[in-house]
């Protein structure tokens, strides 16, 4: 078995590879990012019922894997590039060849797939942070869980401004119930279920536009999203539209949240799992 460890800041996230299957992922939440790592392959293990000898290497990625030495419990340690990581897990939990990948974490990455040629286009730093900061100063939120709870019942029409409210008709290919301009139309009856519903939409759809924006300069048209944050509902929502108006295929695998960790696992095997460079 080969195990592949994302080192985050807050986060470490971790998964086995052993004949071509994943072996159920996990998350340990540690500041330290050399205990962090410890502590997630040491659960991994107990909770997977693996001995060390079972592991052939463990290999690191993310911010905190600079932080490790030659070795971790005894095991052999080798380290890939984050972005190199996120390129190759996306592919492989999509089953394409190519696509523009997206992480959506603190911030929001983007990256070139095309095979093994990965390359990192760049960024945003509208993410998850951003999420958390505004929920707090403006709805005095600052739980993830919470906001996306008290976002559910929220409504968007005391937030934002559409199309239909500054036109009688449709613009361009643009529907009427599209966003003209995110808290363009806050209102004093706006409740905290709204706002956190459009501070939501607003990451979400900036997210969404970078990403088909990064497609097009590279003539993609699929779009694999990374990151536990792409499994809230309001997210597959506001990709699903945005997909369609745009004609792009926007893809969130099942352990989208495990990309770059389960994309480090298989990083010394790639033939074996994505194939030979597209044409």
């Amino acid at each position: 078995m080969i195990i592949g460890i994302d080192i985050g800041g807050s986060t470490t996230k971790i998964v086995g590879i052993k004949a071509k299957t994943i072996v159920d992922p996990l998350t340990v939440e540690a500041s330290d990012p050399v205990a962090s790592a410890s502590g997630a392959l040491g659960k991994f293990l107990t909770v997977n019922r693996i001995h060390l000898k079972d592991i052939e290497k463990v290999i690191t990625t993310g911010v905190g894997a600079s932080f490790l030495q030659e070795d971790l419990l005894g095991l052999p340690l080798l380290k890939i590039e984050e972005f190199r990581a996120l390129g190759y897990g996306g592919l492989l939990l999509s089953g394409l060849k190519k696509a523009i990948v997206t992480s959506v974490g603190t911030g929001t990455a983007f990256v070139k797939a095309h095979g093994r040629c990965i390359h990192h286009l760049g960024g945003t730093g509208v993410g998850g942070g951003t999420i958390l900061g505004l929920s707090k100063a403006m709805a005095n939120l600052s739980s993830f869980e919470n906001i996306v709870e008290m976002a559910s019942t929220g409504s968007l029409s005391t937030v934002d401004l559409s199309i239909g409210d500054i036109s009688q008709a449709e613009i361009g290919n643009l529907p009427s119930t599209i966003t003209a301009s995110n808290f363009g139309k806050m209102t004093d009856q706006a409740s905290r279920s709204d706002i956190t519903r459009g501070i939501l939409n607003m990451v979400f759809q900036v997210v969404g536009m970078m990403a088909i924006f990064a497609a097009r300069t590279q003539k993609d048209k699929d779009i694999v999203m990374a990151g536990k944050m792409v499994h809230v509902a309001q997210a597959h929502k506001t990709f699903t539209e945005l997909g369609k108006l745009y004609k792009v295929n926007f893809h969130i695998p099942k352990m989208a949240e495990y990309s770059t960790a389960i994309g480090a696992a298989i990083s010394q095997s790639l033939e074996e799992f994505i194939g030979q460079d597209p044409e």
